[in-house]
């Protein structure tokens, strides 16, 4: 009994492999395994378990706000405005918590509560009115850069209670200790990987950065759908002002200042197009571990945080020029 052969057969391999190649996470990928390899022959520290627990701690605050901001960039919206907003939901945590006016879980309650009603405001703002979301998001970090200041009267939140400093204590794992904190980041990174692929929601955030008038058409409702995207990545920045205060121990109306940037940052170097429509939220992850990764390992080696701010904005500007010509391969 002779073997038979089919005239498909070995046709499957060649294009699983060139969906790997040319998928928007592979390049960001290939990036971070290249550094993590130059570093660990740059320093004896890198490679080590607690260093790589410090760089995910690290990374945990701003890897949390850029869950929101991807969600709004894949529906070709863009937010200045999250930093902001988490250093105002910090404030209110802390200061609330602190001065005994509530007790420590409803401020927490009602910090994610005020930062998810920014996120609503702004999708409310820019679907209704309606606004360029550059410009609501740009007008709305002024408006909670000011009340943060105006609330807190600058001063720095000290002596809070446990439940607000609950997520930045540690447990063993080996000879590493993990803070609680970088598992919530994980899991809400895994949960949202979940919801944007393997939902309807997902597959309509996707649908409404790739066309608003096809996904209408289709019977999406996208102002309904972009005013929720907005209101969920707010409230993802109060869980980033929880992380915030748990990791810091205070409330700091100081903070905050740059982590938009940094936000659209890991965004844009994971893979996630600023025109809408492509990325995941797996790339950003990936983006957000390249920037700590490249921030650890230089400091590690003692260069100067001038220049490592210098290699990040070079990374962004490969990583928008890479997208502009995949874009146009894709044409």
């Amino acid at each position: 009994m002779t073997a038979t052969t089919t005239p498909y057969a070995g046709l499957t391999a060649p294009s699983t492999a060139r969906r790997l190649l040319t998928a928007p996470t592979t390049g960001p990928l290939a990036a971070l395994l290249i550094a993590c390899v130059f570093f660990s022959f740059s320093t004896d520290q890198f490679l080590t378990g607690g260093n790589f627990s410090l760089i995910v701690q690290q990374v945990m605050v701003v890897g949390t706000l850029a869950i929101g901001q991807t969600l709004i960039i894949l529906t070709a919206g863009i937010d200045l405005s999250c930093g902001a907003v988490m250093a105002f939901g910090s404030i209110m945590m802390a200061r609330m918590a602190a001065e005994g006016s509530l007790p420590p879980l409803l401020a927490i309650g009602l910090g994610l509560l005020v930062c998810a009603g920014f996120g609503l405001l702004n999708g409310v703002l820019t679907e209704k009115v309606p606004l360029p979301p550059f410009i609501v998001t740009l007008g709305m970090l002024n408006v909670a850069f000011a009340l943060t200041h105006i609330y807190s009267e600058e001063q720095t939140v000290t002596e809070l209670p446990g439940p607000l400093t609950a997520l930045g204590g540690t447990f063993p794992l080996g000879h590493t200790d993990i803070t609680y904190g970088s598992l919530v980041t994980i899991a809400l990174f895994l949960l949202f990987a979940y919801a944007l692929s393997g939902t309807g929601w997902g597959r309509h955030v996707y649908a409404l950065g790739n066309s608003v008038e096809a996904a209408r058409l289709n019977g999406v409702r996208t102002s309904r759908l972009t005013i929720g995207v907005y209101t969920v990545a707010g409230l993802l920045y109060g869980v980033a002002a929880l992380l915030l205060v748990s990791r810091t121990g205070v409330g700091d109306p100081q903070a905050g200042q740059t982590d938009n940037l940094d936000s659209i940052t890991a965004v844009v170097i994971g893979g996630t197009s600023l025109f809408g429509g492509r990325g995941s939220v797996l790339g950003t992850f990936i983006g957000v571990l390249i920037v700590g990764v490249f921030r650890n390992g230089l400091q590690l080696m003692g260069v100067a945080s001038i220049y490592q701010t210098l290699i990040t904005g070079v990374l962004v500007i490969l990583a928008v020029t890479v997208d502009q010509i995949s874009r146009k391969r894709a044409r």
